[in-house]
């Protein structure tokens, strides 16, 4: 049994939370209620995770040598001996094998799975050590989620929803690194050393106010009234405050891990209730 719980951990579900983002063509496109939609959603979700935890492992086998030194990192599984080495292989091709089985009757959601690991295989290997582009592919992956959803459900994605998704992502992504400077320098990645703090303040907040007004020019616009609402417009101070609010938390050395950090927040959690509630209840 602890040896499961080793595994379990390694896999890192909490992180499954980023996989959310697949959902979003359902809910945009309010198909929530069909439900041979819902279940191809569904399980281009759960091959995301199984993709994700993939990724996860092999990063983890990749870094266990310098994560042994880091004080919060050295407890991981594969950093501290508590899972060996081919175990956790077995279980990166066993994920591998389930996340291809998950999205074998779809094409477009097989290449962006296999797209999905490229990018980040090349992000642990080389590119999270040049600056913006490391960013830049964290803020792909999202983009690959929403468009994983789509495809799913079969429709286009609109061009509101990729923006918005972009924008958030990148903010994510900034906020992240600016996080991670909060550590002792000797624990920080290397690089931090390219991204003076000025320039992630300024990163965060360029990506938030852009987020902020693709969000607001979607919920105005005469296209996103029609289909979802004249209330979806009060969503628009709620995205404004979950936005702030997670924004506050960075600068008091939180949001290095967003999935964790997220739900840690109750007014973030709020925050994501209320919008949802106005979503739903801006179609009644």
């Amino acid at each position: 049994m602890q040896q499961l719980r080793h595994l379990l951990v390694l896999m890192r579900p909490h992180q499954w939370l980023k996989n959310v983002f697949v959902f979003a063509g359902l809910l945009f496109s309010h198909a929530w209620h069909e439900g041979p939609l819902v279940l191809r959603a569904a399980l281009a979700f759960a091959a995301f995770c199984c993709m994700s935890s993939l990724v996860y492992i092999l990063n983890d086998w990749r870094d266990r040598a310098s994560d042994a030194l880091h004080p919060d990192k050295c407890h991981r599984p594969l950093a501290s001996g508590a899972v060996t080495v081919p175990a956790a292989f077995t279980l990166a091709v066993l994920l591998g094998l389930a996340g291809l089985a998950l999205a074998a009757n779809n094409r477009v959601l097989l290449l962006l799975l296999a797209l999905y690991v490229a990018l980040n295989l090349a992000y642990s290997w080389r590119l999270k050590h040049v600056p913006v582009v490391d960013v830049s592919i964290i803020a792909t992956g999202f983009m690959l989620r929403l468009l994983a959803g789509t495809s799913a459900v079969g429709i286009p994605p609109s061009r509101w929803l990729l923006l918005t998704g972009l924008f958030i992502a990148l903010f994510l992504g900034f906020s992240k690194r600016k996080a991670e400077t909060f550590h002792n320098p000797e624990q920080q990645r290397a690089v931090l050393e390219h991204y003076p703090a000025a320039l992630l303040d300024t990163l965060m907040a360029v990506t938030m106010t852009a987020t902020i007004t693709m969000y607001s020019l979607y919920a105005t616009s005469a296209e996103a009234q029609a289909q979802h609402g004249e209330r979806l417009v009060y969503t628009v101070p709620v995205v404004i405050f979950g936005l702030l609010r997670y924004a506050y938390q960075v600068h008091r050395g939180r949001g290095e891990d967003v999935a964790r950090d997220l739900l840690r927040d109750p007014w973030i959690l709020l925050a994501g209730a209320a919008w949802l509630l106005l979503f739903l209840g801006s179609r009644l």
